[in-house]
């Protein structure tokens, strides 16, 4: 049997990943952030570090069988994992931002017009926001950043990811409503936990409780 397999985002959350694995005695010695090894065996845990949207995948097919990556990522993603600890860290948040001038002008035009542009780079998260509160949205996929988008009339408002809202004043943009807060989550594939839980419940066991002494 292969060791144990720990897939790991790159980026923002990865100090605060290896900081939860160190407080649980997990060697992570072997990963060196910004460093070019993707693949890191440290003793009986094999880790992988990959791109945060490639996480959920990895996890979900198999590939590796644990996962730390935002509440973000597997909103968009729908990923059929299991979701096992909130761990704290990493903390933002789904908005829907509009031009602070121009919100009421655009709800305006939304009741006459009955349908509003919306872009964002989070297509899944916002279509089932919309859909819940009942507006009738055209989703424009971005791919990059989405704040500039109603300035240059591509969309009227946008749905994306904040964290102290800097960007979204910067850009004269105005926070309308919250969709969903996101944090750090560890994640495991359905198999692996059924089939290895001897070896990963001890582990979701100490996360809990390191995340809870947070």
């Amino acid at each position: 049997m292969r060791p144990l397999r720990f897939a790991l985002a790159q980026g923002l959350l990865l100090e605060g990943a290896l900081a939860a694995l160190r407080a649980i005695a997990l060697d992570v010695s072997g990963i060196a952030p910004g460093g070019r090894r993707l693949v890191v065996s440290c003793g009986d845990i094999e880790y992988v570090l990959a791109r945060p949207s490639d996480i959920a995948t990895y996890v979900e097919r198999g590939a590796a069988d644990l996962g730390i990556l935002g509440k973000d990522v597997l909103m968009e993603s729908g990923a059929r994992v299991l979701e096992l600890v909130d761990l704290g860290f990493g903390a933002c948040r789904f908005v829907v931002a509009a031009p602070r001038g121009a919100l009421e002008r655009s709800l305006d035009e939304y009741r006459h017009l009955g349908s509003l542009e919306v872009a964002t780079k989070y297509p899944r998260v916002a279509e089932a926001h919309f859909r819940r509160r009942g507006v009738q949205v055209e989703i424009v996929k971005v791919a990059g950043s989405a704040e500039v988008a109603p300035q240059v009339g591509l969309a009227d408002w946008i749905v994306d990811l904040v964290a102290t809202g800097r960007t979204l004043a910067a850009n004269d943009l105005a926070v309308v409503e919250d969709i969903a807060p996101s944090t750090a989550r560890l994640i495991a594939n359905p198999a692996s936990y059924h089939h290895r839980r001897a070896e990963i419940a001890p582990l979701v066991e100490e996360l809990a409780a390191w995340a809870a002494s947070q």
